[in-house]
Protein backbone atom coordinates (compact mmCIF):
# COMPACT_ATOMS: atom_id res chain seq x y z
CA UNK A 1 0.00 0.00 0.00
CA UNK A 2 1.58 3.39 -1.18
CA UNK A 3 1.92 5.79 1.62
CA UNK A 4 0.19 9.08 0.02
CA UNK A 5 -2.46 6.35 -1.74
CA UNK A 6 -6.37 7.32 -0.78
CA UNK A 7 -6.19 3.61 1.11
CA UNK A 8 -3.23 4.70 3.37
CA UNK A 9 -4.92 7.74 4.35
CA UNK A 10 -8.61 6.31 5.40
CA UNK A 11 -6.43 3.22 7.26
CA UNK A 12 -4.45 5.34 9.43
CA UNK A 13 -7.61 7.69 9.99
CA UNK A 14 -9.52 4.45 10.62
CA UNK A 15 -7.15 3.18 13.54
CA UNK A 16 -6.46 6.72 15.09
CA UNK A 17 -10.38 6.50 15.56
CA UNK A 18 -9.82 3.07 16.98
CA UNK A 19 -7.09 3.98 19.31
CA UNK A 20 -9.19 6.73 20.45
CA UNK A 21 -12.27 5.12 20.54
CA UNK A 22 -10.31 1.88 22.69
CA UNK A 23 -8.52 4.17 25.27
CA UNK A 24 -11.73 6.04 26.27
CA UNK A 25 -13.53 2.32 26.54
CA UNK A 26 -10.54 1.42 28.69
CA UNK A 27 -10.74 4.02 30.93
CA UNK A 28 -14.50 3.96 31.20
CA UNK A 29 -14.66 0.45 31.80
CA UNK A 30 -11.41 1.08 34.59
CA UNK A 31 -13.35 3.99 35.83
CA UNK A 32 -17.10 1.90 36.12
CA UNK A 33 -14.80 -1.36 37.56
CA UNK A 34 -13.31 0.90 40.13
CA UNK A 35 -16.38 2.04 41.49
CA UNK A 36 -17.97 -1.29 41.48
CA UNK A 37 -15.44 -2.63 43.22
CA UNK A 38 -15.39 0.42 46.03
CA UNK A 39 -19.22 0.15 46.46
CA UNK A 40 -18.88 -4.04 47.18
CA UNK A 41 -15.96 -2.84 49.74
CA UNK A 42 -17.98 -0.35 51.22
CA UNK A 43 -20.50 -3.08 52.01
CA UNK A 44 -18.02 -5.60 53.35
CA UNK A 45 -16.62 -2.87 55.58
CA UNK A 46 -19.94 -2.27 56.80
CA UNK A 47 -20.70 -5.36 57.54
CA UNK A 48 -17.37 -5.35 59.26
CA UNK A 49 -18.98 -2.14 61.27
CA UNK A 50 -22.32 -4.30 61.91
CA UNK A 51 -19.67 -6.76 63.14
CA UNK A 52 -17.69 -4.95 65.76
CA UNK A 53 -21.45 -3.44 66.95
CA UNK A 54 -22.81 -6.80 67.91
CA UNK A 55 -19.45 -7.73 69.54
CA UNK A 56 -19.25 -4.04 71.67
CA UNK A 57 -20.85 -4.15 75.18
CA UNK A 58 -20.53 -1.19 78.34
CA UNK A 59 -20.74 -2.02 81.81
CA UNK A 60 -22.16 -0.15 84.51
CA UNK A 61 -19.81 2.16 84.69
CA UNK A 62 -20.44 3.24 80.95
CA UNK A 63 -17.14 1.55 80.29
CA UNK A 64 -16.58 -0.36 76.43
CA UNK A 65 -15.83 -3.96 76.95
CA UNK A 66 -14.68 -5.83 73.87
CA UNK A 67 -14.16 -9.74 73.70
CA UNK A 68 -10.89 -10.90 73.32
CA UNK A 69 -11.88 -12.81 70.44
CA UNK A 70 -13.94 -11.80 67.04
CA UNK A 71 -15.94 -13.60 64.29
CA UNK A 72 -13.49 -12.43 61.79
CA UNK A 73 -10.34 -13.77 61.91
CA UNK A 74 -8.75 -11.04 60.10
CA UNK A 75 -9.45 -8.92 63.01
CA UNK A 76 -6.75 -11.13 64.93
CA UNK A 77 -4.34 -11.02 62.42
CA UNK A 78 -1.49 -8.15 62.49
CA UNK A 79 -0.67 -6.47 59.23
CA UNK A 80 -3.95 -8.68 57.58
CA UNK A 81 -4.84 -5.35 56.20
CA UNK A 82 -8.36 -5.76 57.66
CA UNK A 83 -8.66 -3.55 60.94
CA UNK A 84 -11.17 -1.89 63.48
CA UNK A 85 -10.93 0.98 65.83
CA UNK A 86 -13.23 2.40 68.38
CA UNK A 87 -13.25 6.24 69.56
CA UNK A 88 -15.55 8.21 71.74
CA UNK A 89 -16.89 10.66 70.00
CA UNK A 90 -14.22 13.93 69.50
CA UNK A 91 -11.89 11.99 71.17
CA UNK A 92 -9.16 9.39 70.34
CA UNK A 93 -9.21 5.55 70.60
CA UNK A 94 -10.53 3.78 73.16
CA UNK A 95 -10.07 0.33 71.16
CA UNK A 96 -8.44 -0.97 68.35
CA UNK A 97 -8.05 -4.57 66.67
CA UNK A 98 -4.95 -6.82 67.20
CA UNK A 99 -4.21 -6.46 63.34
CA UNK A 100 -4.28 -2.59 63.46
CA UNK A 101 -1.00 -2.86 66.45
CA UNK A 102 1.29 -0.19 65.52
CA UNK A 103 -1.00 1.51 63.09
CA UNK A 104 -2.90 3.77 65.58
CA UNK A 105 -1.01 7.08 64.61
CA UNK A 106 -3.08 6.68 60.39
CA UNK A 107 -6.73 7.35 62.99
CA UNK A 108 -7.23 10.76 63.58
CA UNK A 109 -10.37 12.17 65.98
CA UNK A 110 -13.27 12.08 63.56
CA UNK A 111 -16.14 14.47 64.06
CA UNK A 112 -19.15 12.96 62.33
CA UNK A 113 -22.70 13.47 62.94
CA UNK A 114 -24.87 10.95 65.38
CA UNK A 115 -26.09 8.18 63.73
CA UNK A 116 -24.81 8.67 60.26
CA UNK A 117 -22.25 7.03 58.18
CA UNK A 118 -19.11 8.01 55.80
CA UNK A 119 -16.85 6.13 53.61
CA UNK A 120 -13.59 7.58 53.14
CA UNK A 121 -10.31 6.80 51.34
CA UNK A 122 -7.29 7.37 53.70
CA UNK A 123 -3.89 8.77 51.88
CA UNK A 124 -5.07 6.53 48.52
CA UNK A 125 -4.41 3.35 49.73
CA UNK A 126 -6.76 2.61 52.15
CA UNK A 127 -10.17 2.54 52.40
CA UNK A 128 -12.31 3.17 55.65
CA UNK A 129 -15.40 3.33 56.79
CA UNK A 130 -16.65 5.20 59.91
CA UNK A 131 -20.45 4.71 61.34
CA UNK A 132 -21.29 6.93 64.62
CA UNK A 133 -23.75 5.35 67.34
CA UNK A 134 -25.22 5.53 70.65
CA UNK A 135 -24.42 2.77 73.19
CA UNK A 136 -26.13 2.51 76.31
CA UNK A 137 -25.49 0.77 79.29
CA UNK A 138 -28.01 -1.41 81.60
CA UNK A 139 -28.78 1.28 83.73
CA UNK A 140 -29.87 3.29 79.83
CA UNK A 141 -26.71 5.49 80.16
CA UNK A 142 -25.72 6.59 76.75
CA UNK A 143 -22.52 6.69 75.00
CA UNK A 144 -21.38 7.75 71.71
CA UNK A 145 -18.56 5.96 69.64
CA UNK A 146 -17.60 6.58 66.51
CA UNK A 147 -16.85 2.67 64.90
CA UNK A 148 -14.22 2.63 62.24
CA UNK A 149 -13.13 -0.57 59.98
CA UNK A 150 -10.09 0.03 57.63
CA UNK A 151 -9.19 -2.46 54.48
CA UNK A 152 -5.97 -1.69 52.16
CA UNK A 153 -6.67 -0.94 49.00
CA UNK A 154 -5.16 -3.71 47.41
CA UNK A 155 -8.26 -5.41 47.03
CA UNK A 156 -9.37 -2.87 44.23
CA UNK A 157 -5.81 -2.05 42.85
CA UNK A 158 -5.16 -5.77 42.70
CA UNK A 159 -8.92 -6.10 40.48
CA UNK A 160 -8.23 -3.08 38.47
CA UNK A 161 -4.65 -3.90 37.89
CA UNK A 162 -6.17 -7.31 36.20
CA UNK A 163 -8.77 -5.77 34.45
CA UNK A 164 -6.29 -3.50 33.30
CA UNK A 165 -3.86 -6.35 31.85
CA UNK A 166 -7.00 -8.17 30.52
CA UNK A 167 -8.47 -5.19 28.48
CA UNK A 168 -5.20 -4.64 27.49
CA UNK A 169 -4.72 -7.76 26.14
CA UNK A 170 -8.14 -8.04 24.25
CA UNK A 171 -8.20 -4.63 22.94
CA UNK A 172 -5.31 -5.52 21.28
CA UNK A 173 -6.20 -8.41 19.83
CA UNK A 174 -9.85 -6.71 19.08
CA UNK A 175 -7.87 -3.99 17.50
CA UNK A 176 -6.02 -5.61 15.44
CA UNK A 177 -8.70 -7.73 14.30
CA UNK A 178 -10.77 -4.66 13.32
CA UNK A 179 -7.64 -3.46 11.53
CA UNK A 180 -7.60 -5.85 9.40
CA UNK A 181 -11.01 -6.31 8.72
CA UNK A 182 -11.10 -2.45 7.91
CA UNK A 183 -8.43 -3.15 5.63
CA UNK A 184 -10.40 -6.07 3.89
CA UNK A 185 -13.66 -3.42 3.41
CA UNK A 186 -11.48 -0.99 2.03
CA UNK A 187 -9.80 -2.87 -1.05
CA UNK A 188 -13.55 -4.10 -1.75
CA UNK A 189 -15.20 -0.56 -1.32
CA UNK A 190 -12.24 1.13 -3.26
CA UNK A 191 -12.20 -1.77 -6.00
CA UNK A 192 -14.24 0.52 -8.33
CA UNK A 193 -11.70 3.21 -7.80
CA UNK A 194 -8.80 1.39 -9.06
CA UNK A 195 -11.16 -0.26 -11.81
CA UNK A 196 -11.93 2.80 -13.34
CA UNK A 197 -8.07 4.26 -12.97
CA UNK A 198 -6.97 0.99 -14.38
CA UNK A 199 -9.94 1.87 -17.28
CA UNK A 200 -8.53 5.15 -17.78
CA UNK A 201 -4.97 3.64 -17.99
CA UNK A 202 -6.22 0.96 -21.05
CA UNK A 203 -7.96 4.47 -22.46
CA UNK A 204 -4.64 6.52 -22.51
CA UNK A 205 -2.88 2.89 -24.19
CA UNK A 206 -5.12 2.71 -26.79
CA UNK A 207 -6.57 -0.56 -25.74
CA UNK A 208 -10.13 0.99 -24.59
CA UNK A 209 -11.98 4.33 -26.48
CA UNK A 210 -14.01 4.95 -23.49
CA UNK A 211 -14.22 3.92 -19.72
CA UNK A 212 -17.27 1.08 -20.22
CA UNK A 213 -16.86 -0.66 -17.19
CA UNK A 214 -19.50 -1.31 -15.00
CA UNK A 215 -19.50 1.26 -12.09
CA UNK A 216 -20.90 2.20 -8.55
CA UNK A 217 -23.91 4.57 -8.60
CA UNK A 218 -21.57 7.47 -7.03
CA UNK A 219 -19.05 7.09 -9.95
CA UNK A 220 -21.13 6.72 -12.69
CA UNK A 221 -21.25 10.93 -13.29
CA UNK A 222 -18.08 11.00 -13.03
CA UNK A 223 -17.30 8.12 -15.34
CA UNK A 224 -20.04 9.86 -17.87
CA UNK A 225 -17.75 13.52 -17.66
CA UNK A 226 -14.64 11.36 -18.17
CA UNK A 227 -16.30 9.72 -21.09
CA UNK A 228 -17.30 13.14 -22.99
CA UNK A 229 -14.28 14.74 -21.78
CA UNK A 230 -12.53 11.65 -24.08
CA UNK A 231 -15.09 12.27 -27.01
CA UNK A 232 -14.38 16.11 -26.61
CA UNK A 233 -10.46 16.40 -26.80
CA UNK A 234 -10.94 13.19 -29.66
CA UNK A 235 -13.30 15.35 -31.60
CA UNK A 236 -11.29 18.64 -31.21
CA UNK A 237 -8.33 16.90 -32.09
CA UNK A 238 -9.94 16.01 -35.36
CA UNK A 239 -11.09 19.22 -35.86
CA UNK A 240 -7.56 20.28 -35.59
CA UNK A 241 -6.80 17.67 -38.57
CA UNK A 242 -9.53 18.55 -40.74
CA UNK A 243 -8.54 21.86 -40.57
CA UNK A 244 -5.06 21.46 -41.51
CA UNK A 245 -6.69 19.83 -44.41
CA UNK A 246 -8.98 22.40 -45.00
CA UNK A 247 -6.74 25.31 -44.53
CA UNK A 248 -4.11 23.21 -47.39
CA UNK A 249 -7.79 22.60 -49.31
CA UNK A 250 -8.70 26.70 -49.08
CA UNK A 251 -5.51 27.75 -50.32
CA UNK A 252 -5.32 25.93 -53.99
CA UNK A 253 -7.49 28.41 -55.43
CA UNK A 254 -5.48 31.55 -54.31
CA UNK A 255 -2.51 29.78 -55.74
CA UNK A 256 -3.93 28.63 -58.85
CA UNK A 257 -4.88 32.50 -59.30
CA UNK A 258 -1.09 33.12 -58.76
CA UNK A 259 -0.04 31.00 -60.47
CA UNK A 260 -1.50 32.26 -63.21
CA UNK A 261 -0.91 35.63 -63.19
CA UNK A 262 3.01 34.86 -63.10
CA UNK A 263 3.53 35.23 -66.29
CA UNK A 264 1.96 38.59 -66.59
CA UNK A 265 2.94 40.12 -63.51
CA UNK A 266 2.47 43.72 -64.30
CA UNK A 267 -1.13 43.55 -65.77
CA UNK A 268 -1.83 41.56 -62.79
CA UNK A 269 -0.61 43.33 -59.44
CA UNK A 270 -3.74 44.39 -58.25
CA UNK A 271 -5.02 41.09 -58.83
CA UNK A 272 -2.08 39.20 -56.82
CA UNK A 273 -2.42 41.57 -53.89
CA UNK A 274 -5.97 40.65 -53.31
CA UNK A 275 -5.02 36.93 -53.40
CA UNK A 276 -2.19 37.12 -50.98
CA UNK A 277 -4.86 38.81 -48.86
CA UNK A 278 -7.26 36.19 -49.15
CA UNK A 279 -4.56 33.84 -48.33
CA UNK A 280 -3.51 35.74 -44.89
CA UNK A 281 -7.29 35.67 -44.45
CA UNK A 282 -7.82 32.26 -45.48
CA UNK A 283 -5.14 31.17 -42.65
CA UNK A 284 -6.46 33.67 -40.03
CA UNK A 285 -9.53 32.18 -40.46
CA UNK A 286 -8.77 28.54 -40.25
CA UNK A 287 -6.74 29.11 -37.42
CA UNK A 288 -9.82 30.57 -35.58
CA UNK A 289 -11.76 27.47 -36.73
CA UNK A 290 -9.41 24.78 -34.92
CA UNK A 291 -9.89 26.90 -32.08
CA UNK A 292 -13.33 26.51 -31.62
CA UNK A 293 -15.20 25.04 -29.30
CA UNK A 294 -18.68 25.17 -29.96
CA UNK A 295 -21.43 26.04 -32.45
CA UNK A 296 -22.25 29.58 -32.34
CA UNK A 297 -25.17 31.80 -34.04
CA UNK A 298 -22.43 34.54 -36.25
CA UNK A 299 -23.53 37.28 -35.11
CA UNK A 300 -22.05 39.31 -38.10
CA UNK A 301 -23.86 39.88 -41.22
CA UNK A 302 -22.24 39.66 -45.06
CA UNK A 303 -22.89 40.54 -48.37
CA UNK A 304 -23.39 37.35 -50.29
CA UNK A 305 -24.25 39.19 -53.36
CA UNK A 306 -20.47 41.06 -53.13
CA UNK A 307 -18.85 37.42 -52.47
CA UNK A 308 -20.31 36.01 -55.35
CA UNK A 309 -19.15 38.75 -57.04
CA UNK A 310 -15.54 38.66 -56.24
CA UNK A 311 -14.95 34.88 -56.72
CA UNK A 312 -16.71 35.45 -59.99
CA UNK A 313 -13.86 37.53 -61.11
CA UNK A 314 -11.20 35.41 -59.53
CA UNK A 315 -12.27 32.11 -61.86
CA UNK A 316 -12.31 33.91 -64.51
CA UNK A 317 -8.89 34.65 -64.35
CA UNK A 318 -8.39 30.87 -62.94
CA UNK A 319 -10.17 29.32 -65.74
CA UNK A 320 -9.44 31.76 -68.74
CA UNK A 321 -8.38 28.47 -70.93
CA UNK A 322 -11.64 27.11 -70.86
CA UNK A 323 -13.58 30.43 -71.91
CA UNK A 324 -16.72 29.46 -69.46
CA UNK A 325 -20.10 31.44 -69.26
CA UNK A 326 -21.08 32.27 -65.45
CA UNK A 327 -24.57 33.49 -65.76
CA UNK A 328 -24.84 35.05 -62.12
CA UNK A 329 -28.67 36.10 -61.39
CA UNK A 330 -28.29 37.43 -58.40
CA UNK A 331 -29.71 40.83 -56.49
CA UNK A 332 -28.00 43.93 -56.03
CA UNK A 333 -27.27 43.66 -51.80
CA UNK A 334 -28.17 40.54 -49.66
CA UNK A 335 -26.68 40.26 -46.50
CA UNK A 336 -27.14 36.46 -44.10
CA UNK A 337 -25.90 36.63 -40.27
CA UNK A 338 -22.58 34.29 -41.78
CA UNK A 339 -19.13 35.13 -41.44
CA UNK A 340 -17.08 36.07 -44.50
CA UNK A 341 -14.39 33.65 -44.13
CA UNK A 342 -17.46 31.03 -43.99
CA UNK A 343 -19.25 32.57 -47.26
CA UNK A 344 -16.07 32.33 -48.98
CA UNK A 345 -15.65 28.82 -48.22
CA UNK A 346 -18.69 27.71 -48.95
CA UNK A 347 -19.62 29.23 -52.32
CA UNK A 348 -15.86 29.35 -53.22
CA UNK A 349 -15.51 26.18 -52.83
CA UNK A 350 -19.06 25.19 -54.95
CA UNK A 351 -18.54 27.66 -57.39
CA UNK A 352 -14.48 26.15 -58.11
CA UNK A 353 -15.82 22.28 -58.57
CA UNK A 354 -18.64 24.04 -60.87
CA UNK A 355 -15.99 25.59 -62.61
CA UNK A 356 -13.46 22.59 -62.66
CA UNK A 357 -16.47 20.30 -63.92
CA UNK A 358 -18.58 22.64 -66.53
CA UNK A 359 -17.59 22.33 -69.84
CA UNK A 360 -19.25 25.79 -70.90
CA UNK A 361 -22.03 26.83 -69.02
CA UNK A 362 -22.43 27.99 -65.46
CA UNK A 363 -26.11 29.51 -63.78
CA UNK A 364 -25.68 30.91 -60.06
CA UNK A 365 -28.94 32.63 -58.97
CA UNK A 366 -30.52 33.28 -55.48
CA UNK A 367 -33.98 32.45 -54.47
CA UNK A 368 -34.84 35.14 -51.08
CA UNK A 369 -37.28 33.72 -48.06
CA UNK A 370 -37.53 30.03 -49.45
CA UNK A 371 -39.21 27.39 -47.35
CA UNK A 372 -37.08 24.04 -47.10
CA UNK A 373 -39.05 21.50 -44.39
CA UNK A 374 -41.29 23.65 -42.72
CA UNK A 375 -38.36 26.58 -42.06
CA UNK A 376 -37.92 29.33 -43.50
CA UNK A 377 -34.94 30.67 -44.77
CA UNK A 378 -33.03 33.78 -45.63
CA UNK A 379 -31.64 32.68 -49.25
CA UNK A 380 -31.33 29.91 -51.31
CA UNK A 381 -28.21 30.31 -53.37
CA UNK A 382 -28.25 27.68 -56.75
CA UNK A 383 -24.89 26.77 -58.35
CA UNK A 384 -25.30 24.68 -61.46
CA UNK A 385 -23.12 23.36 -64.39
CA UNK A 386 -23.59 21.44 -67.65
CA UNK A 387 -20.78 19.22 -66.43
CA UNK A 388 -21.30 15.21 -66.73
CA UNK A 389 -22.91 15.57 -63.05
CA UNK A 390 -22.48 13.10 -60.08
CA UNK A 391 -23.49 9.62 -60.61
CA UNK A 392 -26.17 8.07 -58.57
CA UNK A 393 -25.26 6.48 -55.59
CA UNK A 394 -22.48 8.73 -55.46
CA UNK A 395 -23.73 11.63 -53.79
CA UNK A 396 -23.35 11.00 -50.13
CA UNK A 397 -19.62 9.59 -50.81
CA UNK A 398 -18.05 12.83 -51.79
CA UNK A 399 -19.34 14.23 -48.54
CA UNK A 400 -16.73 12.02 -46.71
CA UNK A 401 -13.61 13.86 -46.51
CA UNK A 402 -11.54 12.31 -48.98
CA UNK A 403 -13.94 11.16 -51.68
CA UNK A 404 -14.02 12.54 -54.82
CA UNK A 405 -16.50 11.63 -57.77
CA UNK A 406 -13.53 11.28 -60.30
CA UNK A 407 -10.55 10.52 -58.85
CA UNK A 408 -8.58 11.35 -62.35
CA UNK A 409 -9.39 15.07 -61.46
CA UNK A 410 -6.59 16.24 -58.98
CA UNK A 411 -7.93 17.11 -55.61
CA UNK A 412 -7.58 16.99 -51.93
CA UNK A 413 -11.35 15.09 -52.09
CA UNK A 414 -12.57 17.61 -48.71
CA UNK A 415 -13.80 20.55 -50.64
CA UNK A 416 -17.61 19.30 -50.34
CA UNK A 417 -16.96 18.22 -46.77
CA UNK A 418 -15.44 21.50 -45.59
CA UNK A 419 -19.06 23.36 -47.07
CA UNK A 420 -21.35 20.59 -45.27
CA UNK A 421 -19.48 21.37 -42.31
CA UNK A 422 -19.62 24.87 -42.38
CA UNK A 423 -23.46 24.67 -43.75
CA UNK A 424 -24.38 22.86 -40.68
CA UNK A 425 -22.33 24.88 -38.31
CA UNK A 426 -24.55 27.66 -39.34
CA UNK A 427 -27.85 25.90 -39.21
CA UNK A 428 -28.18 25.88 -42.92
CA UNK A 429 -29.04 22.89 -45.25
CA UNK A 430 -27.17 21.91 -48.45
CA UNK A 431 -29.05 19.72 -50.98
CA UNK A 432 -27.14 17.97 -54.07
CA UNK A 433 -29.20 16.55 -57.50
CA UNK A 434 -29.18 16.78 -61.28
CA UNK A 435 -29.86 20.51 -63.19
CA UNK A 436 -32.45 20.37 -65.16
CA UNK A 437 -31.76 23.36 -67.34
CA UNK A 438 -27.88 22.11 -67.75
CA UNK A 439 -27.78 18.50 -67.35
CA UNK A 440 -24.66 18.46 -64.91
CA UNK A 441 -24.60 18.79 -61.08
CA UNK A 442 -26.99 21.34 -59.25
CA UNK A 443 -25.98 22.42 -55.32
CA UNK A 444 -28.64 24.24 -53.45
CA UNK A 445 -27.37 25.91 -50.23
CA UNK A 446 -30.30 27.32 -47.73
CA UNK A 447 -28.67 29.78 -45.50
CA UNK A 448 -30.24 30.93 -42.80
Amino acid sequence: MKRHSLSFRLLVTEGIVLSIFFTLVTLILEQGFRDSAEQALRDRLQVQVYGLLSAAKLNEHGDLIMPHSLPEPRFENPGSGLYGFIQQAHKNVVWHSKSAIGLEELMEPIELSTGSTEFVTIKQYRYAIHSNVLLKTPAGLEREYIFTVTEDASFVTSNIAHLKETLRIWLLVIGLLLVWIQFALLRWSLRPLRTIVSDLEAVDQGKKTVLDGSYPAELTGLANNLNAFIVHERAHLERYRNTLADLAHSLKTPLAILRGCVESFSDNKETVQEQISRMNQIVDYQLQRAAAKANTNALKTTDVCQVITKIKTSLDKVYLDKQLHIDVQIPEHCFVSCEEGDLYEIIGNLMDNACKWSKHQINITILLKPRKNRQLFTLLLTIEDDGPGIPVGKYHEILKRGIRADENIHGHGIGVTVVKELIELIEGHLEGSQSEALGGMKWSVYLP
